[in-house]
């Protein structure tokens, strides 16, 4: 070698007018770039200098974190702490969401937006777009705002693919953060990233390993760490998405050689034997990290020669350890960029950043993911501009380019396996920012058990969307048994078109108190049965004030670990709004859920009944009984006047998922009444009832399979799909 050099156990000082300047190149390669760590360790220990660093996706989001002074046991602990869910689960707590998107939870809807531009079907450009992932990286920079990537500690390149021209696109300067997501962004599954009117996506695409860049930076030395992922064996290749998987590993594969085809024979190359992990296993992180340890074992000869004496590297380090001082300066402004249907102040309102109060990291990165939650945005971002006396929180949130109108689907099955098995299918059509308020128009159709068309139109009647009024259609046709003791004995089918105008307020996202008038048609007939069990009149005038109170803070719907949630409605039919019949029917119903560890215990209670006098109609009494509703009853068996319900369950999370919930087993508790039943000789007084289940977070929704048995001797083994109960 044309230098002089010492090794570790020397200490001797090399000459450092000669010492070669080096640079690392970090490949990409997904989580298998977490071996670059392990990597950076060996580099420290046997006092290896950085000069530079050039990095490619993962390699670009680990060279960053160094190349601004984070210590190697600093991205340990991130790490460790970084999941697939925490990468890529956008939606922000459910607790932090609109009442309009809970009130969409309990729906069958499960299918992801749909956009409908000038009669044509639009997707999503990415199956997440990033915005979670952007929190994170965040965390890994410690050099916040705009920077010149050649000021920072140790010089920096980053590489992503020009998704438009098919070039690498070489980033020399920038935000970090933003920086680091565009070289990442792999396509389909990460939406792409917009620089200066560009479309990036993951640099693995051109320069998956960045020799060529780290030699114009001025190397000597290149240190190439190699991580990415090999091509698939035949018998992979088993399906679209193998496939499509392995056209991308050839084409990385591809520019990967002809990278290393640029290693010269003092350059050093690093190739971990990551053994079967992929580029998605980001739940492993800790596990790959040791084994760039190993595969920079296996050149230590190589990398002796290029060590430094303790007291040099140590002085090194030192000016390339960066200890960041908390930014304390008050945000002046917060600026939105570019809106052209939302309403500013309308984002703004689900901010908890304050003007004139020094900016939270946390708080501004919670809201990044509250605003993207709203459902209005494919992409949220923030950027620092500092002015003259003055700093300005410009939020970029791009509109969603597939909108402003949207069609999602939705599907629920049921089965107590005996007599009543129903199937549902749903799709819904929405109109968003109709007018500058954020008046939205939507409309559901639903077909099978139960066929529906609702239809309402929501106009907030301030920017924040706090007060609000709303007309509404529906039409509802459906039909349920009667049964006496568990057999079935008669059929009812009722058909409705209503109209109503709801007035109504949203405590932020707390809950909603709607109050409204509703009138039109309902008809009610004995399908099948005795006539004495006939519901009355046929064709009925409908005229009444409802009101309903809906509080949520559950974390979820399908499966919740924690919070609670109450409703109640009141349904005042009126004679002096032209009903044909008076009453007054009232329920309500809460739960509460705690959990310990992976153990939730679920406690809900259900109560209805009547006020006053007036006895309700045949035809609008309480249906009961079935899985978690008085397991071990058929579905619906129970019918009558009031109702009172209770019911303890307990949940073990058994099988933990990425981005869904996982699959859980459990068991209920249960006790209710269904009291004035319509049929003589249906269950009485108190019943008591259990039930064992799993469950699972599936793509289609929530699914059960259970077995639920009374005290009584009934019994029923059930399967649910969606949100079918």
């Amino acid at each position: 070698m044309a230098w002089s050099a010492t090794t570790p156990e020397s200490g001797q000082a090399a000459d450092p007018a000669r010492r070669p300047k080096i640079c690392l190149a970090l490949s990409g390669g997904g989580a298998r770039g977490a071996a670059h760590i392990g990597v950076l360790k060996v580099l420290e220990r046997y006092r290896v200098p950085i000069d530079c660093i050039a990095g490619t996706s993962m390699g670009a989001l680990v060279g960053a974190a160094y190349a601004t002074g984070m210590k190697t046991e600093e991205m340990d602990e991130i790490t460790g702490a970084i999941s697939t869910e925490l990468l890529f689960k956008e939606k922000p707590p459910r607790e932090e969401l609109s009442m309009r998107r809970k009130l969409e939870d309990y729906t069958l809807l499960f299918s992801p937006e749909i956009g409908l531009v000038d009669g044509s079907l639009k997707l999503p450009k990415g199956a997440v777009t990033g915005v979670q992932l952007e929190t994170v990286l965040r965390k890994l920079s410690k050099a916040k705002g705009f920077h010149r990537f050649d000021d920072l500690p140790i010089p920096f390149r980053a590489v992503a693919t020009d998704l438009v021209t098919g070039k690498a696109v070489i980033f020399k300067e920038g935000e970090l953060a933003n920086v680091m997501r565009a070289s990442m962004s792999v396509p389909v599954a990460v939406a792409p990233a917009e620089f200066s009117g560009m479309m990036l996506v993951d640099g693995m695409l051109t320069e998956n390993l960045p020799v060529q860049v780290a030699r114009s930076m001025g190397a000597d030395i290149v240190i190439a760490v190699n991580v990415g992922t090999p091509l698939l064996r035949r018998d992979q290749l088993d399906g679209i998405l193998g496939v499509a998987a392995q056209m991308v590993s050839i084409l990385t594969e591809q520019n990967v050689q002809a990278s290393l085809a640029l290693l010269k024979p003092t350059d050093i190359l690093i190739s971990p034997e990551l053994e079967d992990y992929t580029t998605a296993d980001f739940d492993s992180l800790a596990k790959i990290a040791p084994l760039g340890q190993a595969a920079a074992e296996k050149v230590s000869a190589q990398l002796a020669q290029l060590s430094i004496p303790a007291g040099q590297y140590a002085a090194l380090r030192q000016r390339q350890i960066v200890a960041v001082a908390p930014d304390v300066q008050p945000i002046n402004e917060i600026r939105f960029e570019n809106l052209k249907r939302v309403n500013p102040e309308t984002v703004r309102s689900v901010m908890e950043t304050a003007v004139n109060q020094p900016m939270d990291q946390d708080t501004v990165d919670k809201d990044m993911r509250r605003i993207y939650g709203t459902g209005d945005f494919e992409h949220v971002n923030y950027r620092l501009i500092d002015e003259p006396g003055r700093r300005v929180l410009a939020v970029d949130a791009v509109e969603k380019t597939w909108g402003p109108d949207f069609m999602r689907f939705g599907l629920g099955l049921s089965s107590d396996f005996s007599s009543a098995a129903y199937f549902e299918l749903a799709a819904s059509y929405r109109k968003t920012w109709i007018n500058s308020l954020g008046a939205y128009w939507n409309t559901m159709l639903q077909f099978g058990h139960t066929n529906s068309l609702l239809s309402e139109f929501h106009q907030p009647l301030n920017a924040e969307g706090s007060f609000f009024v709303a007309p509404r259609v529906e039409l509802v046709a459906s039909s349920f048994d009667l049964y006496q003791g568990s057999t079935n004995v008669a059929t009812y089918s009722t058909n409705s078109a209503l109209i109503g105008l709801d007035v109504g307020t949203q405590f932020q996202r707390y809950g909603e108190l709607r109050i409204g008038l509703v009138g039109g048609k309902l008809s009610a007939e004995l399908e099948t049965g005795p006539p004495e069990l006939s519901p009355g009149a046929g064709r009925i005038t409908e005229g009444a004030i409802r009101a309903s109170l809906v509080l949520d803070r559950l974390n979820s719907t399908h499966f919740p670990r924690s919070g609670w949630r109450s409703t109640i409605d009141i349904y005042n039919s009126n004679s002096a709004l032209g009903s044909d019949e008076s009453y007054t029917k009232w329920s309500a119903d809460g739960t509460a859920v705690y959990s310990f560890g992976e153990h939730t215990f679920n406690l809900s209670a259900k109560a209805g009944g009547r006020i006053g006098s007036d006895t309700l109609p045949r035809y609008n009494q309480f249906q009961w009984g079935g899985f978690l509703a008085q397991s071990g009853y058929k579905t619906g068996q129970l019918y009558g006047e009031n109702l009172a319900y209770g019911r303890l369950m307990y949940y073990h999370r058994i099988w933990r998922g990425s981005l869904l919930e996982g699959a859980y087993g459990g068991l209920s508790l249960e006790l209710g009444k269904v009291g004035d039943p319509l049929v003589s000789g249906s269950p009485e007084g108190l019943l008591k009832s259990g039930s064992l289940f799993i469950g699972a977070d599936l793509p289609l929704g929530p699914a059960y399979l259970g077995y639920g048995r009374a005290a009584d001797g009934n019994q029923s083994f059930y399967f649910f799909l969606g949100r079918a109960f």
